[in-house]
């Protein structure tokens, strides 16, 4: 099979020619229809990452497809099953496991893969797609499910303000979760015009470059990081009304200095999410299946495998892109 694999800070993925996989008893083989490029991997790829990726790994973590092969347990899954992929392999035996919280899971792995033909999947991260629902539209169920994870964390009442910082994949999403959460008002702050078009696509009311937005007229219940840079938290707290809550979901893999006082000052509470739950899957698929068109708003590109090194090259600059999907066979 073909595979873009990471071979170390600095250098582009190269494209090569793997073995097939073979599953472990209590996994199957997809044949990996789309996988989109998330913020995560350019940021684990870059030469003083927090988070380093492993060289001679294969990225990609967005993914869906269809099962090919069973290991000797499988119990629930079967040949020809349309799946999106929870992409950390749980340990099987905590409680968080037993109800799909693999991102809790203490003994948790990563379960990457999704730039190549074929990958690997543990039956316990495994979400069956809803029959109408296209292999493309299952690789955006990971992000959406990260951005509902985050707004089910936020406490989105109805009517309630919200602030998002950054319109990319997640910050999109979660314009998209707090709308239909019920929030009253969805005020996306982004500098880049293609974004800015997604963002009020995908339900955001207002849509304003950083330095025309006045952080005390726009003063939020909810406000949401969807940047992942340094300083951008402090930015958050600036957007927060009193008792406001401040959900993280950039996920900033560097040192991010904050004012305690100015969150005192404003009594405010701060969510730090992680991933996803079994849950947020279904639910973002299920949405997606009964013809939600919103979310599709993100996805600007597709790509063979033969671009995929040039195009996630490319990401690591302001681009007018959102959602960037490989497709591994094209």
């Amino acid at each position: 099979m073909r595979a873009a694999v990471y071979p170390g800070a600095g250098q582009p993925l190269r494209i090569e020619e793997q073995a097939v996989p073979v599953p472990l008893h209590d996994e199957v083989v997809i044949k990996v229809c789309r996988c989109g490029v998330c913020g995560t991997d350019l940021h684990a790829t870059e030469a003083h990452s927090e988070m380093p990726a492993e060289p001679g790994s294969v990225l990609g973590h967005e993914y869906a497809g269809e099962v090919v092969e069973t290991g000797r347990d499988i119990a629930h899954l079967k040949l020809g099953d349309r799946i999106a992929v929870m992409p950390l392999r749980g340990c099987g035996r905590c409680a968080d496991c037993a109800a799909g919280r693999i991102a809790r899971c203490l003994n948790k792995a990563k379960q990457f893969g999704g730039y190549a033909q074929f990958a690997r999947v543990q039956e316990l991260t495994a979400v069956r797609l809803p029959a109408d629902l296209s292999l493309q539209d299952g690789a955006l169920v990971e992000p959406l499910a990260v951005s509902l994870h985050g707004a089910a964390m936020a406490g989105i009442t109805p009517g309630c303000r919200v602030t998002v910082l950054g319109a990319g994949p997640i910050g999109a999403g979660a314009a998209f979760w707090a709308r239909h959460l019920g929030a009253g008002h969805v005020t996306v702050v982004e500098r880049l015009p293609p974004r800015q078009r997604i963002a009020q696509a995908m339900g955001a009311d207002r849509v304003l470059a950083p330095e025309a937005v006045d952080p005390d007229e726009s003063a939020s219940d909810v406000v949401f990081e969807a940047v992942g840079r340094p300083g951008l938290l402090g930015a958050a707290m600036a957007h927060a009304r009193m008792g406001a809550t401040v959900v993280s979901l950039g996920f900033c893999m560097a040192a991010d200095p904050i004012t305690p006082a100015m969150a005192c000052r404003k009594e405010l509470t701060f969510k730090f999410p992680t991933g996803w739950s079994r849950r947020d899957f279904e639910v973002a698929a299920d949405v997606l299946a009964k013809g939600t068109v919103e979310p599709r708003a993100m996805l600007t590109d597709v790509v063979g495998m033969d671009e995929l090194p040039q195009a996630f090259e490319a990401l690591r600059r302001p681009a007018d892109q959102c959602k960037v999907v490989v497709d591994p066979w094209g």
